[in-house]
C-alpha cells in the first residue's frame, strides 16, 4: 500500500544551494552521500550545480563602488540639468517680453 501523506516541500537558501555542491567539488563527496544526507534527488542536485556554473561569472565581475552611479542614473541626471536650465532661460526671456511689453504699452 502506498503513503499518501504528502512530504512537506523543503525550500534550501542559496547558500544552503552553494554550500552542498560545493562539498562535491571541493572537498569530493560524492553526489549520492550528499542527496542522501540532504534528503534530496541527484537531478535536484545536477540543477543547482548547473545553476551555480551557469551564474558564476557574477562572482569574478567587478562590483560599482557604492557611490558610483549607472549610466542610465547619470544620464537622467544630465537630462534633469539641462531640463532646469531650458526653464530658467525661459523664465528670464518671457520677464525681457513681459518688460518690452509695457516699455512699449502693449500691457
Amino acid at each position: 500500500m502506498k503513503d499518501t501523506t504528502k512530504r512537506e516541500r523543503r525550500h534550501f537558501t542559496g547558500q544552503q544551494k552553494t554550500a552542498i555542491v560545493k562539498a562535491h567539488l571541493v572537498d569530493g563527496k560524492s553526489v549520492a552521500d550528499l542527496c542522501d544526507e540532504h534528503q534530496i534527488q541527484p537531478t535536484q542536485f545536477y540543477q543547482w550545480q548547473k545553476q551555480l556554473f551557469e551564474q558564476g561569472e557574477a562572482a569574478f565581475e567587478r562590483k560599482a563602488k557604492s557611490g558610483a552611479k549607472s549610466p542610465e542614473q547619470r544620464q537622467i541626471e544630465q537630462l534633469q540639468a539641462k531640463l532646469i536650465n531650458k526653464n530658467e532661460v525661459i523664465s528670464e526671456l518671457m520677464e525681457e517680453n513681459v518688460k518690452a511689453k509695457k516699455a512699449n504699452g502693449e500691457l
